[in-house]
Formats: structure tokens, C-alpha cells, sequence
């Protein structure tokens, strides 16, 4: 699970890829190679140059999410495509918001038995 309770909220690891065709949260991954925490995946459509894309990554899971910009901090990787991010707030709150909106419906509308 990249979610973690901490005593102000919640860290969220984040593998970011930039210059997507769109931006997504394209749900939860498996770490790199020597990590055992999960990632959360994420697409944006900005260019990994001047911050836009970590700019572009709080626009998105604040929207996503339902939380104020001002409530997420990256606090690790700002030039690496591996995050953290910290959400500010009640962590067992965050915790139930958090897993049930960053997994993805199906684009196709279909439901698999």
C-alpha cells in the first residue's frame, strides 16, 4: 500500500511520469527493485522541467482527492520520478479517502464476473 499514517496525515509514495497523453491516476504499482512499499501511479501531461510536473501532480491529487492544494507537500524527490508526498489532515480519515479514490473504474464501463 503506498499509504502510510503518520501523526499529521498521511504519506503517499508516487511514481510520476511526465509527458503523458493525459493526466491520471492510473492506480496502485509495484515498487522499484530494493523497495517494498507499493506506489501509487501517476500520469501528467507536464514536462519535468522548473517544477511543472510536481506542480502538476498536487493540482491533480488535490482535485482527485478532494483536498486543498495547500495540503499536500512534496517532502521527498523533487527531481525524481519516485515521491513522497504528505497530505496534512486526519490521518484514519485520509486513510479511508485516499485508498477508495485512488483505485481507477474500468475506462470500459464493463463489469468482470
Amino acid at each position: 500500500m503506498p499509504f502510510k499514517p503518520v501523526a499529521d496525515g498521511v504519506t503517499v509514495a508516487v511514481r510520476l511520469t511526465p509527458r503523458a497523453s493525459r493526466n491520471a491516476v492510473a492506480g496502485i504499482g509495484a515498487g522499484q527493485a530494493g523497495r517494498e512499499q507499493a506506489v501509487l501511479k501517476v500520469m501528467v501531461t507536464a514536462v519535468p522541467e522548473s517544477g511543472r510536473a510536481n506542480e502538476a501532480l498536487v493540482r491533480l491529487l488535490a482535485k482527485e482527492w478532494k483536498v486543498p492544494r495547500s495540503a499536500i507537500t512534496l517532502i521527498a524527490g523533487a527531481t525524481d520520478r519516485n515521491k513522497i508526498l504528505h497530505v496534512a489532515g486526519d490521518p484514519a480519515d485520509l486513510m479511508t479517502r485516499l485508498t477508495t479514490l485512488s483505485v481507477p473504474t474500468d475506462p470500459s464501463g464493463s463489469s468482470k464476473p
